[in-house]
């Protein structure tokens, strides 16, 4: 009987090291997530986190170290062609066009790939948004919203029309930084049901930031800790929560 070989992670970093003068933030990092998995990136402020974010999105190469996405060396490119490959990214700040309606927001990353190139008005004056689209909206609470100003949205739903506008590029895997940010408790929790549709239903891969351990348990995906420019450990919720230089450094509790 011939043995199965495990598919190649979707995203690989390899060695990631990355200097700031004379300060080095990323130390040796490396990371993998396979197509339709979900990780949590935990860690305390000035780890490193949101400096591995923009090594991978290209916002600046790694000193030393690569970066693969789907088998290829995605080291150095520039931002929008990792875009285009597949990867889309969420800051904290929601990154909207306050003046375009919810469905020209859906519209915006789509213009520059192939074939498509220019942005497209409302598609239908009910909705404005492609049938394609037109669940995840609802299942978002922005079914009603389509065709209102984002800018004028509540807060979550600014978050949420983000992340629509991702799945609309169509990314393979989102890097999500804080995406809970600001919510109440109620959205807070609206927003682990929606990573996990993306996940479970999509087939897209979800990388998240986030520093609200009631989130990160919710999720109930592996766990990614970084300390100090390195990833300290991976494992369960309940591995990491008790690992004890996590509760010292990260949760501040002393070890018993």
């Amino acid at each position: 009987m011939t043995a199965s070989v495990a598919a190649p992670p979707l995203l690989e970093v390899r060695g990631a090291t990355k200097d700031f003068g004379g300060l080095r933030v990323l130390r040796g990092v490396d990371l993998a997530i396979g197509a339709g998995e979900l990780r949590c990136i935990i860690g305390p402020n000035g780890c490193g986190k949101t400096t591995l974010f923009n090594v991978i999105t290209g916002a600046f190469p790694p000193d030393t170290g690569r970066v693969l996405f789907r088998g290829e060396d995605i080291t150095g490119e520039p931002p929008h062609r990792i875009a285009r490959l597949g990867i889309g990214r969420k800051f904290q700040v929601p990154g909207i066009y306050p003046t375009l309606s919810v469905a020209e927001n859906l519209e915006v990353p789509r213009v520059g790939r192939p074939g498509v190139r220019r942005l497209r008005r409302a598609r239908s004056p009910s909705t404005g948004v492609a049938p394609s689209m037109s669940a995840l909206l609802r299942e978002l609470g922005l079914g009603g919203e389509t065709l209102r100003p984002a800018g004028t949205l509540a807060h979550g739903l600014k978050q949420w029309c983000e992340i629509a506008m991702l799945e609309s590029a169509q990314s393979q895997l989102l890097l999500l930084d804080e995406p809970t940010a600001g919510m109440s408790v109620a959205e807070t929790a609206a927003t682990v049901e929606l990573i996990r549709r993306l996940q479970t239903e999509r087939g897209t891969a979800v990388l998240v930031i986030e520093h609200d351990m009631s989130f990160v348990r919710a999720l109930g995906c592996p766990v990614v800790v970084m300390l100090r420019g390195t990833v300290l450990i991976e494992g369960s919720y309940g591995e990491v929560h008790e690992h004890p230089d996590v509760r010292q450094a990260y949760l501040g509790q002393a070890t018993p």
